[in-house]
């Protein structure tokens, strides 16, 4: 996958008969003072997670160095996308990789502390505080910007 490339969701036939276009998940990757960050747009609920499961398997398979998501475009998030961001913190760490989640959204964050994954995934308020506490593959701390 490039940096910096707008990802489609899969199959137009599936999208089509449930969502208009401008409500298609999508994911825009591109790096960040040395960081992979992945920013998932859209409703993130059961359909879109089947979409954009494999796209971020790539990002978060064999040779990961730092990965971070940004949720802050998103305009929901269920049960499935909070597996879906468990599953890929999982295979970055696994890796040897170090993560970073950004997330402002109160409700999300509600859903995250009731859940108890703000431990384990730690989200940020920004980009560049998810940055700060990412190591990158040389061991060194990200910029942050």
């Amino acid at each position: 996958m490039r940096r910096d490339e707008y990802v489609d969701d899969g199959p137009l036939e599936l999208v089509q008969a449930s969502r208009p276009h401008y409500e298609r998940p999508f994911l825009r990757v591109h790096t960040r003072a040395g960081v992979t960050v992945a920013e998932l747009h859209g409703e993130i609920d059961i359909q879109a997670v089947q979409a954009l499961r494999p796209r971020l398997d790539t990002l978060t398979g064999d040779g990961v160095g730092a990965l971070a998501v940004d949720l802050r475009p998103i305009r929901f998030l269920d049960c499935s996308g909070l597996a879906l961001l468990v599953r890929a913190h999982r295979r970055v760490t696994e890796r040897g990789g170090s993560w970073g989640l950004v997330c402002d959204h109160p409700l999300t964050l509600r859903i995250l502390r009731i859940t108890a994954l703000t431990t384990v995934l730690r989200p940020a308020p920004t980009l560049e505080q998810a940055l700060a506490a990412v190591s990158l593959p040389n061991g060194s701390a990200s910029a942050g910007g």
